[in-house]
């Protein structure tokens, strides 16, 4: 009697249909994660339009300074375009600025956005001082956006910050809060050795970050900017660097021109 060939019944007609059906639906699950996004955050504001910030240099009265950033710092904040540097006018504190700009469609904001001052700075030995409030929400040209607000302090100096950002071509409509409880905890009592410093990286706001983007429907990907003013706070009051700064961002920051920064920055 010859023997019967192995394994016969792996060509079974249920088992074909079986491998089919798997395949199938590995298939469809990949095509949805794909393609949900895509549908997903695809929510735009439609009180708001589409906007881009331009930075502008020189401005009357002002002198502008600039001071470049690390090659180190350019690779880690993984941005297309940086401008980095201070503003100087007579009888007036100094303004330092700070604007980082991805243009690619596709580029994710959890790139740039991942080192806000409440991350960076505190990294670099500066603490945060409690302060209210913790954000404002400036109109600038006609845009409503959510800005950050923190007092740093470093030995006797102290530094009142702005920062907010824009992604797919308009203001996120929520916070760039993810690392804050993370800063304060650094200014309490700074982590000590790798578990801590692990330990000390983790926090709720950080995971809820995600979340309030899906939520909101608001695109994780698209051309992105990310901008930051600061000024010293030289009394004890911030209510004067408060006014300086509010009335400096609308003429530093105008409206601009998406398309016209994309051509320029591809033929570098």
């Amino acid at each position: 009697m010859s023997p019967q060939p192995p394994h016969i019944e792996l060509f079974s007609p249920a088992k074909r249909n079986s491998v089919f059906a798997t395949t199938f639906l590995l298939s469809l699950a990949v095509l949805l994660v794909w393609v949900f996004p895509r549908f997903w955050y695809s929510k735009t504001d439609p009180r708001q339009r589409y906007f881009w910030l331009a930075e502008q240099n020189p401005m009357s009265a002002w002198q502008y300074r600039e001071r470049p950033v690390s090659q180190a710092a350019e690779a880690t904040l993984a941005a297309d375009w940086i401008l980095n540097g201070e503003f100087t006018a007579e009888g007036k504190p100094v303004v330092r600025v700070f604007s980082a700009k991805c243009y690619s469609e596709e580029a994710s904001e959890f790139d740039m956005f991942s080192h806000t001052p409440d991350r960076c700075w505190t990294s670099a030995g500066w603490k945060l001082e409690p302060a209210a409030p913790e954000f404002i929400e400036l109109e600038l040209q006609g845009i409503t956006m959510k800005l950050e607000r923190r007092i740093f302090t470093d030995g006797t100096r102290r530094e009142l910050v702005y920062f907010g950002a824009l992604v797919g071509g308009q203001p996120l409509p929520y916070r760039l809060d993810q690392h804050l409880s993370i800063g304060i905890r650094r200014g309490e009592k700074p982590p000590a050795g790798i578990l801590g410093k692990m330990l000390g990286a983790i926090d709720a706001r950080f995971f809820s970050w995600p979340w309030r983007s899906f939520v909101n429907r608001r695109p994780l990907n698209g051309p992105k900017q990310f901008i930051r003013v600061s000024t010293p706070v030289l009394r004890n009051d911030a209510k004067d660097a408060d006014r300086l700064l509010t009335d400096f961002l609308p003429h530093w920051l105008v409206p601009g021109d998406y398309q016209q920064e994309l051509e320029q920055w591809r033929r570098r």
